[in-house]
């Protein structure tokens, strides 16, 4: 009998039309409103976004303050920053330079301010520059040295044949050369079902896995559950496991000696992620000096399934072959 549990904080009420509830990235796809801001949220958002995005951000907002205070400049009159006027672009770029200058407190002393105007202004300017890099250097302190797990996920959720029935599998790798200690998994699978008094609603399993926890992972361990009678998933067929509005979540906790702390990943399968009578290829091979070979790139190659009857049917087929070419060739 499948095992219902409480609802986790996500949520029973939903629609057919709801978004997964778990993003590729392992984060919640929620939307937030009127929630605090300040310093503290500026700086985990700042932390958690790519690198990409937050260069784009740094180097932005950097663009943006030397063009304001160039701005100033020249309302000032860039002749008190020792600037003879030309042309307009000339001196609003001469300006700008002058700012990037300043706002680096780096000044090479072509140019310095020659009133109290443009002394007071630069002044601010260098003061807000030293705050300003001491925040990018904190927030950079903070992404190398904020716990990330190392844990990539296959591309797909599986579903084939199992010793005598059907399981459900997925893979998981080690994205780095340091060694998971004592990695862990938890899988709650989320099924939208319609009932008839509350409308569209979503139920919430536990998944009962053939292993939930191993000593350590230096290369890939494939996650299976196997739909038996305790699982929630027996009373589907194949094609309306494809059409089932349902989402595994997935959370992964392990130690990372690089870390020196225990540190999580989150992930999720919806059913449309889900292929049938496949089977993961072998991830890691061995090289002429013995050495285990991993290669990261399969972490989500499938190849067509051959369950094991298949197989013996295929082996006396062919032994058959065998045997009648041999008394063929015994004949002549």
């Amino acid at each position: 009998m499948a095992r219902k549990v409480k609802d986790p904080g996500l949520g029973e009420s939903t629609t057919t039309s709801a978004k997964r509830i778990v993003n590729k990235d392992g984060s919640f796809n929620i939307k937030h409103l009127h929630g605090k801001t300040g310093i503290a949220a500026l700086y985990a958002y700042l932390v958690d976004i790519s690198w990409t995005h937050f260069f784009l951000l740094v180097f932005s907002a950097y663009f943006v303050l030397n063009m304001v205070f160039a701005s100033v400049y020249m309302l000032i009159g860039v002749q008190y920053i020792s600037v003879t006027p030309q042309s307009f672009l000339r001196d609003f770029v001469n300006a700008f330079f002058f700012s990037s200058q300043t706002i680096t407190t780096l000044g090479y002393g072509a140019m310095a301010p020659t009133n109290i105007a443009a002394g007071i202004v630069s002044s601010f300017e260098a003061l807000f520059g030293l705050l300003s890099f001491s925040f990018v250097t904190g927030l950079l302190y903070g992404r190398f040295s904020k716990p990330k797990a190392s844990i990539e996920f296959s591309e797909h959720i599986i579903y084939r044949d199992f010793k005598e029935g059907k399981a459900l599998m997925f893979r998981l790798m080690n994205s780095k050369t340091d060694v998971m200690i004592n990695p862990r998994v938890t899988v709650t699978l989320a099924i939208t079902e319609l009932d008839k008094e509350q409308g569209y609603k979503r139920n919430f399993y536990q998944i009962n896995l053939e292993r939930n926890h191993i000593t350590y992972l230096p290369t890939t361990w494939t996650i299976v559950h196997e739909i038996d009678k305790d699982s929630p998933l027996e009373k589907f067929s194949e094609e309306e496991l494809k059409q089932l509005n349902g989402e595994f979540l997935i959370m992964v906790t392990y130690y990372d000696e690089a870390f020196n702390e225990e540190v999580y990943r989150l992930h999720s399968y919806t059913f449309k992620e889900l292929l049938i009578d496949v089977a993961f290829e072998k991830a890691f091979y061995y090289d002429e000096d013995g050495y285990t070979v991993l290669d990261h790139k399969k972490i989500s190659h499938t190849e067509k399934f051959t369950s094991s009857e298949t197989s013996k049917t295929m082996s006396n087929s062919n032994l058959k072959k065998q045997e009648a070419f041999s008394q063929q060739t015994n004949k002549n």
